[in-house]
């Protein structure tokens, strides 16, 4: 497995809209928020004034580089190998991927672990045996 770091930014507009909106939020906090909820609109305000300082900065700053994305992606199969995946292990196996007889298999060994009354095993196995 191959991975690649990626840097992911904001566009130019994605940046002005939260700069939009951020200017909007300070602005009722000016006006509204401080002269009704005092110390709360104080708060408000600084918190819209800090959102839209971050929108500019990752939108239109030179130094800002966005956060590091990692991506693993599979390596290209070499030649002369098989082109078929390899066989992948899993905790479980879902009874929809087993065939039939897998399936009444699995049916068995619940009913052997107590974990199905006898109608309700005969109940499910008629239903895989319908589905042939």
């Amino acid at each position: 497995m191959r991975r690649r770091r990626v840097t992911y930014r904001p566009s130019k507009a994605q940046g002005a809209f939260g700069v939009a909106v951020g200017c909007i939020f300070v602005l009722i906090g000016l006006f509204m928020v401080i002269p009704v909820f005092g110390l709360f609109g104080i708060l408000w305000t600084l918190v819209a004034v800090g959102i839209t300082g971050m929108n500019a900065y990752q939108a239109f700053g030179k130094n800002y580089t966005g956060p590091e994305i990692t991506i693993e992606e599979d390596e290209e199969p070499r030649r002369g190998a098989s082109s078929s995946p390899a066989p992948q292990t899993h905790d479980h196996i879902p009874s929809t991927s087993l065939d039939v007889k897998g399936r009444l298999e699995q049916l068995k060994d619940m009913k052997e672990a107590g974990l199905l009354s006898q109608e309700e095993y005969d109940k499910k196995r008629q239903e895989i045996l319908k589905g042939l």
